[in-house]
């Protein structure tokens, strides 16, 4: 299994939860103090980590260019108003509370508890972030303000200003502050991500539990990450260690320029465990100039649902290489439905680009402007051809891409594919009205698999229900059986199943070979 499969299956991560949550049952701070800090600091036992080596013996110079430049970003949230009776430390409108939710309460995991609180409780939220233009103008992430009634800032000596929130963009996790000094401020400068690789040495600062701004070394772990949170998804992995309210600081490289914005961490206890994660420089400069014009942050939309083109997809499509995005549905009325993209279409370009996975796909669409015609690649039944579609606007509840995974109950008895281990049954009204599913649906369920065979292995579930074998709609499981006897007959090393699996449509490749 890959590492982000264990990432996604046990999700005990600190996603976009850099922030730090201030609460007086928590933690006391000193009230005297130019930077936030805690009163009492619990000592902790980590294994000792060998430091790396600058390039001249020393981080100082980088430290002494950079440091002056990064603040403390402090919010205030609604007041939590009375007990709240399931004792959560957040009311459950936090903005933060879908990410304490991730952390503990949808993993089985108990949340943490707090007394109950019979006078409403201020609530502070405490991250980084880094001057960018000497008027003021700082950046830091979406998630440290997001929902905040009142932003304060300080400054590397101490100084408290409050900060104006001139624009945010959700699905890059960026937001754009801005203050009055009566000074021009020192900042830093943007750096080249793109030139950045795996090895190379950088330093993450920030304010971590609030202690002051703290500075810590590392290399770059990984490029290229995603952790599933949205279409830009192209993080930056670092060891350097990152904690609960370094969200929003940057990641800067030994010439001290910043070539990240530290985001995200992965941690099975809340803190560092050196798998940090930033958003690249590159990525962030472009939508942070928009940002700071007071533009619009619009995003493309094409309105298909898509996954990877495996081998053993290829085979069972007659690909000679796995590449593309397979189009695994295609939204009523969408973009792509209007421009005539169909199930089981291969994409392998957009705009120009090369689509190499659903990744690139994602990405290409959500940076086209909506209302611009574009030209994709696609191949159908053997050929390549270029169908043009106008982009849609993305709104919230839209996705260029889903990689939906659902269940259902099984039911029934019915025929049975030796082959590739399968059990299938015939969608009878009593079955659609016992699955929920519509009185014109067709297809075949998938009643029993085999554990030992192919499609077990493959992926598919009890509950599917199998609507076309090889891009050829079947209608009940007699044909689903015949058509991939067909298909095993034929000499393809696997067949393409494509399920309808609760609200989401997928291709499943099943090879024989493994059966």
């Amino acid at each position: 299994m890959s590492p982000f499969g264990i990432l996604r299956r046990h999700r005990v991560a600190a996603l976009l939860g850099a922030a730090l949550i201030i609460s007086p049952v928590v933690v006391s701070f000193a009230q005297n103090s130019g930077n936030a800090g805690l009163s009492n600091v619990v000592a902790t036992t980590q294994t000792p980590v060998a430091g790396i080596t600058a390039p001249n013996g020393s981080f100082a110079p980088i430290v002494a260019t950079a440091k002056p430049a990064v603040v403390t970003v402090t919010t205030v949230m609604k007041a939590q108003t009375g007990p709240t009776g399931d004792g959560l430390p957040f009311d459950g409108n936090s903005p933060f509370d879908q990410y304490f939710q991730q952390f503990f309460g949808d993993q089985g995991i108990p949340m943490p508890k707090t007394p109950p609180q019979q006078q409403p409780q201020r609530q502070e939220a405490l991250g980084s972030g880094f001057i960018v233009g000497s008027d003021g103008t700082i950046v830091t992430n979406n998630h440290v303000v997001d929902g905040a009634t009142s932003i304060k800032v300080t400054l590397d000596d101490g100084t408290e200003l409050p900060a104006k929130l001139v624009g945010h963009d959700a699905k890059n996790d960026l937001a754009v502050l801005k203050i009055k000094a009566s000074k021009p401020l020192p900042t830093v400068k943007w750096g080249d991500s793109d030139r950045l690789m795996t090895g190379d040495q950088v330093l993450a600062i920030g304010n971590p539990f609030g202690i002051g701004t703290t500075v810590t070394a590392g290399i770059v772990s990984a490029r290229g990450r995603d952790l599933h949170s949205g279409p830009f998804d192209d993080f930056i992995q670092i060891d350097a260690p990152i904690n609960h309210g370094n969200s929003g600081g940057p990641l800067v490289d030994v010439n001290g320029n910043v070539v990240g914005i530290d985001t995200a961490i992965y941690s099975p206890n809340g803190g560092s465990v050196g798998v940090g994660f930033a958003i690249p420089s590159n990525q962030a400069e472009k939508v942070v100039a928009k940002l700071m014009k007071g533009d619009n942050i619009e995003y493309g939309y094409l309105g298909v649902q898509i996954q990877p083109v495996t081998q053993d997809v290829a085979s069972a499509i007659g690909l000679d290489h796995p590449g593309g995005a397979l189009v695994a549905a295609v939204t009523d009325g969408s973009p792509a439905a209007k421009a005539g993209i169909e199930t089981g279409d291969v994409i392998t370009g957009f705009a120009g680009q090369e689509i190499k996975d659903p990744k690139d796909l994602s990405r290409a669409v959500a940076d086209v402007s909506p209302g611009n015609k574009e030209t994709l690649d696609v191949w159908r039944n053997g050929k390549t051809m270029q169908i043009s579609a106008d982009v849609g606007r993305n709104t919230d509840d839209q996705k260029t891409a889903s990689n939906s995974e659902g269940g259902k109950p099984s039911a029934g008895e019915g025929l049975r594919v030796p082959s590739l281990g399968l059990g299938l049954t015939d969608l009878t009204p009593d079955v659609r009205d016992q699955l929920n599913l519509a009185d014109n649906q067709r297809g075949a369920l998938v009643e029993r698999v085999n554990p030992d065979k192919a499609a077990s292995v493959a992926g598919i579930e009890p509950g599917d229900v199998i609507v076309a074998v090889d891009r050829t709609p079947v209608k009940s499981a007699r044909q689903a059986n015949q058509a991939i006897a067909a298909a095993g007959k034929s000499g393809r090393k696997s067949v393409l199943l494509l399920v309808d699996r609760g609200d989401a449509q997928l291709f499943v490749a099943v090879p024989f070979a493994a059966g």
